[in-house]
């Protein structure tokens, strides 16, 4: 399990142009919808949110190199607890007839542990998987 997939860019994105790529680009039926909650700011930064379990959604944010922390630019796909607010929206995201529908279903009835290190982990190499891509198919994958 790792929890966290970082993704080599060729450019800096902010994240409102990250935002508009994924909304340009993202396959809402097949990859779910995502949303954007400013309560859940880190630092300077907002993050993408897609669903994932009951308890849990991943997190998409990009970094510019510079500094310590991120010496290479950078999308970053992360696990984050899912947030009561956040809970019901990141649930009506989920169709009933898209490749998560059952992860999600079944991580209902697991522990904590197993739905982390099961199904979320398993939509997050999804999405990171899809994410690479569509920076591919764009031209923005670092090589």
């Amino acid at each position: 399990m790792k929890g966290r997939q970082v993704i080599l860019t060729n450019r800096a994105f902010t994240h409102d142009e990250l935002l508009q790529f994924m909304t340009e680009r993202w396959n809402t039926e097949e990859y779910n919808s995502f949303i954007t909650d400013p309560s859940l700011k880190r630092y300077t930064d907002l993050y993408v949110l897609l669903p994932a379990t009951e308890r849990y959604m991943i997190i998409v944010y990009s970094r510019a190199a510079g500094g310590l922390f991120s010496p290479k630019n950078k999308i970053v796909l992360s696990i984050l607890n899912t947030p009561a607010g956040a809970r019901e929206m990141m649930l009506r995201s989920i169709p009933t007839h898209n490749i998560f529908f059952g992860a999600a279903k079944i991580a209902g009835t697991m522990s904590d542990k197993a739905d982390r290190e099961g199904p979320t982990e398993d939509a997050l190499q999804k999405y990171a998987a899809y994410m690479r891509s569509l920076l591919q198919e764009a031209g923005y994958l670092k090589s």
